[in-house]
């Protein structure tokens, strides 16, 4: 069984982990390639896309309007992303929550484990300007002690510095630290930092299982994660 005992704070994923942000982020993107006369998407493919930030988000439509989704291989010049990336991030302003919703078991989990003592922090893809007012929208921001975005530090997941960030401020041992994801990003970036692991099977992993990245543990709904972390510590 997984060793969490020494678990002293929790780092979690937020689109895809505790928000289901496609239906806003798929309508942003569908708004931005039809504003720039560009085939539309669906939402299914918007899916497939998320997890690595904005830019690489709109990379990847931008990829498919020029007619090459399948490989997802064709050339978009930075120029070109450059001019579609403002008129993505107006329209996700625009649609930030309108259709996003707490997965279940969130709210209570995030309540249950923040009681229980843990520290909890946000590392996300996300840009830091959407990722605030989107927890304040759910109205869980006031959980977390530290809100990490995609562009809060000069490297993002699956690059280990936001947790090794985390470790460093909060003064923590890699084994008092746990990362929650629902993709393969968030489980490499925990294994670099040094740090556990727990994979959620119910987000956006682009179509891949999260066991065959290798998490500590894996869990198929988010309230879980409080009973595993509370049989760890209670039987272990």
């Amino acid at each position: 069984m997984a060793d969490f005992t020494k678990v002293k704070a929790i780092a979690f994923d937020l689109d895809g982990t505790l928000i289901d942000s496609v239906p806003d982020l798929a309508a942003a993107t569908q708004a931005t390639l039809s504003e720039l006369g560009l085939t539309t998407c669906s939402e299914d493919q918007v899916r497939n896309w998320v997890g690595n930030g904005a830019k690489v988000l709109m990379q990847r439509a931008l990829q498919h309007a020029y007619g090459d989704d399948n490989s997802l291989n064709h050339e978009v010049t930075e120029a070109t992303l450059n001019a579609a990336m403002p008129v993505f991030m107006e329209h996700y302003q625009q649609h930030l929550q309108k259709h996003s919703r707490l997965y279940t078991g969130v709210l209570d989990t995030l309540d249950a484990l923040k009681a229980s003592g843990y520290t909890l922090a946000i590392v996300t893809n996300k840009p830091h300007h959407f990722t605030v007012p989107l927890l304040s929208a759910f109205e869980i921001d006031e959980l977390f002690n530290l809100v990490l975005g995609g562009d809060s530090l000069t490297k993002m997941k699956p690059d280990p510095m936001p947790l090794q960030h985390i470790l460093t401020e909060w003064q923590l041992e890699p084994e008092q630290l746990l990362m929650v994801g629902d993709s393969k990003n968030d489980i490499f970036a925990a294994k670099a930092a040094g740090v556990g692991s727990i994979g959620l099977t119910y987000g956006y992993n682009y179509g891949e299982d999260i066991g065959l990245s290798g998490p500590t543990a894996v869990c198929e709904q988010f309230n879980e994660i409080l009973a595993l972390l509370t049989s760890v510590n209670t039987n272990g």
